[in-house]
């Protein structure tokens, strides 16, 4: 009787972790898209938003980092149980650190000048609509604990990678040819920059989903493409 409470206590630890990162992940996600949709609009207010939801993820954070710790001192999960909650642990903090550049992309909303006539603007939120559905469905691929579905978001990384570095060339001739849009310009390439780390991070996450799922590391990326 006693092994059966041990046993659904830890059930029941397992499912809050699970919850806590999705509800940290779905507003990373939105954090993301109402960071875009503010600095396309010029919606100061909305980047306000975006800032201040940065702390209830922050929060999230924590809440995990303290339920993830607990339940190792108290439960001692060995094998799948263990990685699940170590891949927690470590999935919350990059996540948090996706809701950070999320913000940092916010609070460019009010650094863009002559938005309307800035045509480099307008080559950005395809770059984060890719990386906003690796955040969406690196989520999906935890929840379900589908490794198949991280390692093709770990895949995916590369179309960002291809976007940042297409901007990146952009911005750099907008800034020679229009010298007083410099500033404006290097606004953008640092929102790009950010786009581009969150990205790497929907990896990052892709990358403990799989391990928890397999026990497996997705260490090279020619070995996805050969799979």
């Amino acid at each position: 009787m006693a092994q059966e409470h041990t046993v659904k206590a830890f059930d029941e630890d397992i499912t809050r972790l699970r919850g806590l990162i999705a509800e940290m992940g779905g507003l990373a996600e939105v954090s993301l898209a109402e960071a875009m949709e503010a600095l396309v609009k010029g919606n100061s207010e909305l980047a306000k938003g975006v800032i201040a939801r940065d702390k209830r993820i922050d929060s999230l954070e924590a809440e995990v980092d303290k339920l993830a710790i607990r339940v190792i001192a108290l439960r001692a999960p060995m094998a799948d149980d263990l990685r699940e909650v170590i891949a927690a642990l470590k999935i919350a903090g990059v996540v948090e650190r996706i809701g950070d550049y999320a913000k940092n992309i916010a609070k460019s909303t009010d650094k863009i000048e002559h938005r309307r006539k800035f045509d480099p603007l307008t080559l950005i939120p395809a770059m984060a609509e890719v990386a906003g559905g690796m955040v969406h469905d690196v989520m999906t691929a935890f929840a379900a604990r589908d490794a198949a579905l991280a390692a093709e978001i770990v895949a995916r990384d590369d179309k960002v990678d291809a976007f940042y570095n297409s901007i990146f060339r952009n911005l750099v001739s907008h800034m020679i040819e229009n010298p007083t849009s410099i500033s404006s310009a290097a606004e953008l390439l640092f929102v790009a920059r950010n786009i581009e780390r969150i990205g790497d991070h929907a990896t990052n996450v892709a990358e403990m989903v799989h391990y928890a799922a397999t026990g497996a590391y997705l260490t090279d990326r020619e070995d996805l493409a050969g799979a």
